[in-house]
Order: structure tokens, then C-alpha cells, then sequence
């Protein structure tokens, strides 16, 4: 099922469960929610999974006996005093600057303006049928990545044919791809992996809730610069800038990419490189005053670019 199809569906299955004046039967949500298979055996499972989602996000789904069943049956509902988002007490232009970004950048395959009716917004006038400006695409990964950041599990897939684990921090979408930041357990350390390059068939496992702390700071989460845009391991280019740029350097790639400081206020910034083209960019924005040092294969792409464009006719 494509991702934009479950996370429909569990749109779908949380309103019904919100506004039910009784609980449902398993039975009952079979028949009123759209977008679960008709053959009982696959209902089960994916009602299941849909379940394990939702608490997994903190949404309390609690089994309750239904009224006046004979013989006596249980049912599935949300407590609408356990769900409903408490009033941070907005103003009306507050109210409205979050309708006017829900309505200019949504998630694929969700309603972003639901939400609002909860803090008390309406989504009407025309920022309710505009068009978005942008649509974020959604990710069954990422379905399960955010479920496990909300309730603190630790998460287990695989990457470049890796098994990782992880405590997740924090998500991102930046340049048109999804980024978890998190503490990786074999390197015991930080790391930030890009979501689609996780394994689709081996997926994301989140392990037992409320097993780590969030960091008491802030976590800086991705950060994609234009030389980290390419695939395959990284190689580290070292680039020599001198003095009169040397500052400007240091503020675009930061203080932790210095590896050498010479006497006359040059440095030696060294950065991991996926796309040749975007470090190229890079050193080619300081014109003259910076030189490619290596590797061997960053330099000669950078010395066969200029000759070429040397021989160009005029």
C-alpha cells in the first residue's frame, strides 16, 4: 500500500474513533472506515499495525466494553479529553498565520488544516481552497520514524545495507529529501540519515517507548550543504583559502572544518564531499583565492573544468 494510502487511512480511522458516540467493534471499523482490505485475515493485520502507529504517536486508542451487546463485546475509542490539544491561547493573527502556512505547504496524502480547528482556526476565505505553493512528499518510513520520535523508541533499519539503531531526534525535510537526526548505538554518536535511503522492505522497527531522554539542548539536525548532495561514501577535499576570504570560509562551512591555520591568517578548511560539481561551486565562489589541496581526483576534476573552459572559443 502506498504510503499516502495508510497515512489516509489513519486520518480516517482516528476521526472515527474521535467521534464515535460508543466504541466500535473491530467489525464496525471494518465497515465504516475507508481504506482497509475487505479479506478479514489482512483487515486483522493492518489494523493492528495502524493501531501500534497511532499509540506509537501518543494518540490513546483504549479498548472499552460496549454498551448493551449481548453477548457482551468490546470496542475501539478515543477519548476526546486525552486528544484534543489544549488552548495555548492564540490571537486571531496568530490563528491566521498558521492557516496561511498549513495552506501553502502540505504533506501528500494529508489534510494540514484539520489541525487547526482544534485551536480554535476555521479554515475559510481563500487561503482554505488555495493551491499549494509546495507539497512535502510523505513516506511510510517517515510515518513510522515520527511515531517513534513522539514516544522516545529507539528505531532499527537498514541503511546502505547496514543494520543501524538509533534514539531519533529530529526530522527534516531539506532540497526535497527527509533527514532523521538521532544517536546511533554502534558509534555512540550522532548521526543524521537520509530516509529514503533506508531499506523499503526491511522498514523501521521502533523498540520498547519512553527508552531515552530528549537532549537537553538543542539538536542541530541536518544541515545539507550543495558538496554533500551526491551519492556513495564521502571523500574529504581540503581547500586552501587565504587570507583575505579565509573569514567568509570559516562562516559558510564552520570552525570544525578548519584543519590548519598558517602563520600569514590562511587556512586549510577540510569538508566530505558526495558531489564533486558542488564543491567545485563552492571553491570556484572565492575565485583566486582558493586552491583545491586534494584529494588527487577533487583537483584534477577542478584543473581539466578550468582548462576546458579556457579552450572554449571566445
Amino acid at each position: 500500500m502506498a504510503s499516502s494510502d495508510k497515512l489516509e487511512r489513519l486520518l480516517n480511522l482516528t476521526a472515527a474513533l474521535l467521534e464515535t458516540t460508543r466504541p466500535l467493534t473491530a467489525e464496525e471499523i471494518a465497515q465504516r472506515v475507508f481504506g482497509y482490505p475487505r479479506e478479514k485475515g489482512a483487515f486483522r493485520r493492518a489494523f493492528e499495525r495502524d493501531k501500534e502507529a497511532l499509540r506509537a504517536m501518543g494518540i490513546p486508542i483504549e479498548l472499552q466494553d460496549v454498551p448493551a451487546t449481548d453477548p457482551p463485546a468490546q470496542g475501539y475509542r478515543i477519548p476526546k479529553e486525552r486528544s484534543y490539544i489544549r488552548d495555548p491561547g492564540l490571537e486571531a493573527d496568530e490563528l491566521a498565520a498558521l492557516q496561511l502556512a498549513a495552506s501553502a505547504v502540505r504533506l501528500q496524502g494529508v489534510e494540514s488544516t484539520a489541525g487547526l480547528w482544534k485551536l480554535g482556526g476555521t479554515p475559510a476565505g481563500d487561503a482554505a481552497d488555495a493551491t499549494p505553493v509546495a507539497a512535502i512528499p510523505s513516506d511510510e518510513r517517515l510515518v513510522a520514524l515520527f511515531g517513534a520520535l513522539t514516544a522516545r523508541c529507539p528505531v532499527t533499519f537498514t541503511y546502505r545495507t547496514e543494520q543501524r539503531t538509533i534514539d531519533p531526534y529530529r526530522l527534516d525535510f531539506q532540497r526535497g529529501h527527509w533527514y532523521v537526526t538521532g544517536y546511533d548505538h554502534a558509534r555512540a554518536d550522532a548521526r543524521v540519515f537520509r530516509v529514503d535511503r533506508i531499506d523499503p522492505d526491511a522498514g523501521v522497527t521502533a523498540g520498547r517507548p519512553a527508552s531515552f531522554a530528549a537532549p537537553d539542548v538543542a539538536v542541530p539536525g541536518a544541515l545539507v550543504e550543495p558538496w554533500q548532495l551526491g551519492e556513495g561514501e564521502p571523500v574529504r577535499g581540503r581547500v586552501l583559502v587565504d587570507a583575505e576570504q579565509a573569514a567568509m570560509a570559516v562562516a559558510v562551512t564552520g570552525a570544525d572544518t578548519v584543519v590548519e591555520e598558517r602563520a600569514d591568517g590562511a587556512v586549510v578548511i577540510e569538508l566530505p564531499v558526495t558531489n564533486p560539481e558542488g564543491f567545485r561551486a563552492f571553491v570556484l565562489g572565492f575565485l583566486d583565492h582558493a586552491e583545491v589541496l586534494g584529494p588527487p581526483e577533487l583537483r584534477a576534476d577542478m584543473v581539466a573544468w578550468l582548462r576546458a573552459l579556457a579552450e572554449q572559443p571566445a
